[in-house]
């Protein structure tokens, strides 16, 4: 089939990767416009684009989306492919190819529809995840579903992981899915809107950790908002970024939850609404990430004495 590939993140390389080794034909890559990059603000060409430009293919980076930045009618794709591209697409777009739009969501819908997939399941403690290929409509990520295929989130996995594994897994569902589709033997399910829950982008007050919740779910945040938006906490007003860090479960807590401690060798220990979260790397605002240990020991925090944190 003749497909238009859109998407920008690292995300999206995966299954790009996979069409161009297909049998199918690439006749253009749509991805967001290069943006400056890290401190030295250094205009960088998005993840799709640079693998894109290892082929000869044209590539589109509209600031907006319309007919004369993107002549669809002009290249008449049998498929628009759509995964991770980075903004909602308008009507005229998703509904010109010849057998409709397909995108490739990071969740098994209907749970978990909107921008950030795979942090918000991480935090909210799930331990199933999956892909979904699905029809795009004029709703956020509410099209019929074609494809889905689940795999387990484990008790230490990161938001890297999770999306490392799901990128890959998301690329060989969209080859079957276009198998299927080529066979007319697909099957088209509408969503049930009563499953539906949302996974809104993510912003820096989501990173804030509130230490009246348990150990675990405490630590499912750290999981899942590490390295963005960053998961942090604050000490006499002053920022503390957690990097690294483990729940110590307990049946319950005496302490005030976010009581900061020293731990002896294992660093320093937060007390949560149940349990404990042992600190293991941490950054406090204008210095560098270092040890618990080394933090607590900088603080000169002796283990008999606890400091409050947050605001």
């Amino acid at each position: 089939m003749r497909l238009i590939f859109m998407g920008t993140p690292q995300f999206a390389v995966p299954t790009l990767r996979s069409l161009f080794a297909s049998h199918h034909e690439i006749i253009a890559v749509v991805t967001q416009p290069d943006r400056p990059f890290g401190r030295s603000g250094k205009l960088t060409a998005p993840p799709v684009k640079q693998l894109a430009q290892s082929h000869p293919v044209p590539i589109f980076q509209p600031e907006k989306l319309n007919a004369e930045t993107l002549p669809i009618s002009r290249l008449k794709p049998d498929e628009l492919i759509v995964v991770a591209y980075g903004k909602i697409l308008p009507f005229w777009l998703f509904s010109a190819p010849r057998y409709g739009s397909l995108n490739l969501h990071a969740s098994l819908l209907p749970k978990y529809r909107g921008a950030a997939p795979i942090n918000w399941a991480i935090a909210n403690g799930e331990t199933v995840t999956g892909v979904t290929t699905m029809m795009i409509d004029a709703g956020l990520d509410t099209g019929d579903i074609l494809l889905q295929k689940s795999m387990a989130i484990g008790p230490t996995d990161s938001a890297s992981d999770v999306h490392d594994q799901l990128a890959l897994l998301g690329a060989d569902l969209m080859l079957a899915t276009l198998d299927l589709l080529e066979r007319g033997a697909v099957t088209r399910t509408p969503q049930d809107a009563r499953f539906a829950t949302y996974a809104p982008i993510l912003k820096k007050a989501d990173g804030e950790l509130d230490w009246r919740r348990t150990a675990r779910e405490v630590y499912n945040r750290v999981r899942a908002f590490t390295p963005w938006p960053g998961t942090y906490t604050y000490l006499k007003g002053a920022k503390l970024q957690i990097w690294k860090a483990v729940p110590v479960e307990s049946s319950a807590s005496h302490e005030v939850p976010g009581r900061l401690v020293h731990a002896g060798s294992s660093g320093a220990l937060v007390t949560c609404g149940i349990g404990s979260l042992e600190l293991q790397e941490v950054q406090m605002e204008n210095h560098k990430r270092m040890s618990a240990l080394d933090f607590v020991n900088g603080i000169r925090l002796s283990q008999d004495q606890s400091l409050s944190l947050g605001r």
